[in-house]
């Protein structure tokens, strides 16, 4: 069992920059693939971003790419994602997830964090 606590989330203006972290408690951190998601108020919880469990390989959703930047640290047990140019509409709640293999699809992770909440003002 992976216990997973994000944290970072906050309210921040229009074009402003936050890093929200996810700490996992499982020793074999290093053997998920991670991954990012945001849900909406009355929204689908959606694809962000993923991180293949070594760190080489790195998934955007389109509307995010070239402005957030996923990251981790296993020696920490914590996956990054830096958040730049933040718009309005990148306000939801991000929740980090670990999967045993890359995934772009919420189906295909096992483990979930609570979540932290991310305001976007304009």
């Amino acid at each position: 069992q992976v216990q997973l606590v994000e944290s970072g989330g906050g309210l921040v203006q229009a074009g402003g920059s936050l890093r929200l972290s996810c700490a996992a408690s499982e020793r074999t951190f290093r053997s998920y693939a991670m991954g990012w998601f945001r849900q909406a108020p009355g929204k689908e919880r959606e694809f962000v971003a993923a991180i293949s469990w070594g760190g080489g390989s790195t998934y955007y959703a389109d509307s995010v790419k070239d402005r957030f930047a996923i990251s981790r640290d296993n020696a920490k047990s914590t996956v990054y994602l830096q958040m730049n140019s933040l718009k309005p509409e990148d306000t939801a709640v991000y929740y980090c997830a670990a999967a045993p293999v890359t995934r772009t699809q919420v189906a295909g992770y096992d483990y979930w964090g609570q979540g932290t909440q991310v305001t976007v003002s304009s």
